[in-house]
């Protein structure tokens, strides 16, 4: 059988194993064991087991579950609902200060926690009543939250970059940098739109009152003073603080990134011990759990993708599918545009991970030829995958919104996300004719790609 039929075989059996409403980890091992008994010598099922484990036996994958453990304590604790508080003290005055407020403090918490669901559980929590209370929306107070958290797999440390760098052979550290200034692009963005979207919502309530219906509470001021904003620096400085290290003992070259990651996990737990006694078995028990739910749930769709990957390489699936996206003579944009819409359309039924690690091994050959800058790409593909997380079907986001705020609507959850997903295309339309907004900052601190060789 020809590695072509053999892949659209290979395809149709993933596709009706997710469908089939099988866990992604278990679909994609089961379909790679398969192809593997009827396609492969027979002792290559003795060796899985080794398989899995030598494609997951990388320093790098070390760092996920630290990471996770970083952000779960802080997510476990009252962190995210502290970031929030101060960003909303010291933002009130803006036209639309909630929002913008609750914009930066799922950047700030993404930054340290580097999983998009938790962001938008720790800052949502908090945001979503306020904004509402205040007088905002339903699916636009959603929409901020799904779409801030989504950036937490945009800013470092990012689980997803770290499974790029893994899968494209590229540097970590230069990777999270790279994601530094389209990550702020993204901030400023969503903030702007949720300062205009703001001033349309506070012009219809207020003709909404002047024609004599109800006050809405988007019109009041809120008073706080300044001594309200300085009692609540206390709670958030220590964790800038936790940020700015993790920061400076990466890219400082102070600590690999496996090492970093286990200096915020126990700076994380150090800083909740101490400000807010969280010390206890019975109070780390639920950080621990999460930790080694997440991460083992997390370790498995990796190691099963590995395992899927494999089997693909060795049946010489992907690179026949690399080999003929090549053949096809797109020129380098059209090619860009094709790889991308494979990304989004992949979007709708799985999650980041997944994404990465099955298809690098198709669409980076190709995308290396073409003379892209893998680096580059992968910020550009992170955004893309972002999109998945706030758009139907699968939209995780808006799930973890929904599990948040079950009195919204789903429709009025999803028409909230719809202007950040095209914020987000505009975004990747600004990568693209000015890349140097990714590539400025790795280049000045690690130097231009290959100045070490």
């Amino acid at each position: 059988m020809s590695a072509a039929a053999i892949g659209f075989l290979y395809a149709g059996a993933t596709l009706g194993a997710m469908f089939s409403g099988m866990p992604i980890a278990f679909a994609l091992g089961a379909v790679a064991i398969l192809f593997m008994a009827f396609f492969m010598p027979g002792a290559s099922l003795d060796t899985v087991t080794q398989n899995v484990y030598e494609e997951m036996s990388s320093i790098t994958l070390l760092a996920i579950p630290l990471f996770i453990l970083k952000g779960a304590a802080i997510g476990r604790s009252r962190a995210g609902q502290d970031l929030y508080s101060a960003m909303h003290a010291w933002l009130h005055r803006i036209p639309g200060g909630l929002g913008i407020a609750n914009v930066f403090a799922c950047a700030l918490f993404a930054a340290m926690a580097g999983s998009s669901p938790a962001t938008c559980s720790a800052i949502g929590s908090a945001g979503i009543p306020e904004m509402r209370r205040r007088g905002y929306s339903g699916g636009f107070a959603a929409g901020i939250i799904a779409a801030g958290g989504t950036l937490g797999i945009l800013l470092p440390p990012s689980i997803t970059m770290i499974l790029y760098a893994v899968a494209a052979e590229q540097s970590l550290g230069r990777l999270f940098l790279a994601g530094i200034g389209p990550g702020f692009l993204l901030v400023g963005l969503f903030a702007l739109y949720a300062g205009i979207r703001f001033r349309q919502e506070y012009a219809l309530a207020k003709r909404v009152y002047e024609a004599g219906g109800p006050l809405s509470p988007i019109l009041e001021e809120d008073t706080l003073s300044t001594r309200d904003k300085l009692s609540l620096l206390p709670r958030v400085l220590p964790f800038v603080l936790l940020l700015t290290g993790v920061m400076i003992a990466l890219y400082g070259g102070f600590a690999t990134p496996s090492e970093t990651a286990g200096l915020g996990g126990v700076m994380a737990l150090g800083l909740i011990a101490a400000i807010y006694g969280v010390w206890k078995p019975a109070d780390l028990s639920p950080i621990l759990h999460a930790t080694l739910r997440e991460s083992t749930m997390l370790m498995l769709i990796i190691g099963m993708s590995l395992l899927y990957a494999y089997v693909m390489s060795y049946l010489h699936i992907s690179q026949s599918t690399a080999q003929w996206i090549v053949a096809l003579g797109l020129s380098k944009w059209l090619l860009l545009l094709v790889i991308l819409g494979m990304v989004i359309v992949l979007g709708f039924f799985l999650p980041p991970v997944s994404i990465i690690l099955m298809t690098a091994p198709i669409i980076l050959p190709p995308l290396k030829a073409a003379g892209f800058d893998l680096i580059w790409f992968g910020v550009v593909m992170t955004i893309v995958m972002e999109m998945g997380l706030i758009h139907p079907p699968v939209g995780l986001n808006i799930f973890v919104i929904k599990n948040i705020a079950p009195d919204i609507p789903l429709r009025d959850v999803i028409m909230g996300t719809l202007p950040f997903v095209i914020l987000m295309a505009v975004a990747v339309l600004l990568l693209c004719l000015f890349p140097q907004i990714s590539t400025f900052l790795p280049d000045l601190v690690m130097g231009p790609p290959g100045a070490g060789k």
